[in-house]
């Protein structure tokens, strides 16, 4: 009898000391390997931070080139002539008399903005109460080529966010013009304005 009881105890010591182990093993980093697993506090911020480039592959050459389409929303969409625009009179006998046109660019969310092309400018007299209210032609202008970005940065009025033109023309007294003005993008597109602007 005594000999059945020791034995249960022994069995009972060395299963205790089985899992006492196993438990060691375990805590001591003994265990299985986890998946690399990254949590977010460990995810590399910087590919976070890293600008998205859309970049198209040229087949003949194996070059990579900016895919612009992407970022069509943010070209030139409307041209607008801003109320500023007005006939300045020559001050001294020196000078000439000034059509001063202040134009901006707008975008497909009406922001204006910056962008390289070709204005054009042509006015023409008003016919009052006419279904074609567009009459003579009495000017225009050379195109004015801003392709180049330190001459499109001269004619940038950056507290209007507009251009400024200064042509020289010489209005007759109390007529009515139709000033209309076309811009010609990068990739061909004509975006025109109108403005009824009267000398004094």
């Amino acid at each position: 009898m005594r000999t059945a009881i020791v034995t249960s105890q022994t069995f009972l010591l060395i299963s205790l000391f089985i899992v006492s182990l196993s438990n060691l093993l375990v805590y001591t980093g003994c265990e299985p390997p986890q998946a690399d697993i990254k949590s977010p506090a460990q995810t590399d911020k910087t590919s976070l931070r890293r600008p998205h480039v859309f970049l198209s592959e040229d087949r003949r050459g194996g070059a990579s080139t900016t895919d612009v389409q992407d970022f069509g929303g943010y070209a030139p969409a409307k041209v607008d002539i801003m109320p500023l625009t007005e006939f300045i009179l020559a001050p001294k006998a020196e000078d000439s008399p000034k059509l001063r046109i202040y134009i901006s660019l707008l975008d497909s969310f009406n922001c204006q903005m910056k962008s390289p092309g070709l204005f054009r400018f042509e006015l023409y007299e008003q016919v009052l109460r006419s279904p074609e209210p567009e009459g003579r032609r009495v000017a225009i202008w050379p195109d004015i080529d801003l392709t180049d970005a330190a001459k499109n940065n001269q004619y940038w009025q950056d507290f209007l966010r507009a251009y400024e033109f200064n042509l020289d023309f010489e209005p007759k007294a109390n007529q009515s013009y139709i000033l209309q003005a076309t811009f010609l993008t990068p990739d061909g597109r004509r975006l025109s304005a109108e403005f009824i602007i009267k000398s004094r």
